[in-house]
């Protein structure tokens, strides 16, 4: 063994290397060549000016609107000649009504479409309160703009006629004694107490904080909900203490007090169920439980004898509006609307705000 020793290491030290392979593989093909930079276009004349924010006007957005309506509008014109037949393929894709009348019953007002009468989505016919003339006409009108019976089957072409469906379905359950859809809106309105819009106020101090007539956006979150508060501190819900929900020098939020959590909840599971059913639609559109309360106490029926003693100013639907969305107005003020996006969400917020004002109100508001 100890002869032949040497020869092994001369073997070992005489075999070829292998060649090294690394441990992964690229799967391109492509080679890899560096970019050839071209010159910048010239363009004579200064360049353009600074662009200057400022909101749309309602006048031209409504304009823009039916420009393109009539554009649509052609379309479907020049789409319908094209077609080998007019004629509906089925039931659902006409119109199967002439006249849509509002009827007094005894058990309330009626939506009679002909002979036929407007039912709810369990087959019950959809009845409303006698002295709400205002929403059984909203229904009818609804019901004579559609054009087919298939439309009925989307609910934002009868949105009043969903909304006055939800409120029945809560006034059904109260009286069958299932608590669940009860309950169930209570848990969604008091999860948008703790991060009410009314109450998420701009920090005290910021740099480069700009002012727009004279006041920052905090002195103007304050001046827009001290008369809330106050309103319903002293009317809706008398002793209890809100806070805002942002320290003026923090981002943490602040609870608030057990006491007024209970009260508000309190109130909450004893509203009616119309008062509730347009509470919980506002509160959806506004993202504030202070801001739609105050606006369903100053409209809704159940609330005609507390208000009688007061003497605050008219709060309407444009109020509710400018109360819940004045950080968008401050941000679109300064930096400018996105089209299409801001202008459509500021007229779709009065809107749902109206229906709710609608479905609570009535000949005693």
């Amino acid at each position: 063994m100890e002869a032949i020793r040497p020869a092994l290491a001369t073997l070992r030290l005489s075999a070829p290397l292998r060649t090294y392979r690394p441990l992964y593989q690229c799967l391109h093909t492509s080679c890899a060549r560096h970019a050839t930079p071209l010159p910048h276009a010239t363009i004579p004349g200064p360049p353009p000016g600074k662009p200057t924010p400022h909101p749309s006007d309602p006048l031209e957005r409504v304009a823009r609107k039916r420009r393109q309506a009539e554009l649509v509008k052609q379309a479907q014109d020049v789409r319908t000649e094209s077609a080998p037949s007019s004629k509906p393929k089925s039931l659902l894709k006409k119109r199967f009504w002439k006249d849509v009348v509002v009827k007094e019953t005894p058990d309330g007002l009626q939506v009679f479409l002909d002979s036929r009468p407007v039912r709810t989505p369990s087959k019950e016919i959809l009845t409303m309160p006698a002295s709400k003339h205002q929403l059984a006409t909203a229904v009818a009108l609804e019901w004579d703009l559609l054009l087919s019976a298939q439309q009925a089957l989307k609910t934002h072409y009868i949105p009043m006629t969903s909304l006055a469906n939800r409120a029945l379905d809560i006034e059904t359950a109260d009286a069958q004694g299932r608590t669940q859809v009860r309950d169930d809106i209570l848990k969604v309105l008091m999860r948008y107490l703790h991060t009410d819009t009314l109450l998420c106020w701009a920090p005290e101090k910021v740099m480069n904080d700009t002012k727009q007539n004279g006041k920052t956006l905090r002195e103007l979150q304050v001046e827009t909900a001290t008369p809330i508060i106050a309103y319903l501190t002293a009317h809706v819900w008398p002793g209890v203490e809100i806070k805002p929900i942002l320290e003026a020098d923090s981002i943490m939020p602040v609870e608030q007090p057990e006491f007024t959590l209970q009260v508000i909840q309190g109130w909450l599971a004893g509203l009616p169920a119309f008062e509730l059913a347009g509470l919980e639609r506002a509160v959806l559109a506004s993202k504030s439980l202070l801001v739609s309360t105050r606006l369903i106490h100053e409209w809704g029926e159940a609330f005609a004898d507390a208000r009688k003693g007061s003497d605050a100013p008219r709060f309407g639907i444009e109020e509710a509006a400018e109360a819940s969305s004045l950080e968008v107005r401050w941000q679109t003020h300064q930096w400018g609307e996105v089209e299409d996006t801001h202008d459509v969400e500021k007229e779709d917020l009065r809107r749902q705000l109206g229906s709710a004002v609608l479905l609570v109100s009535g000949d005693s508001s």
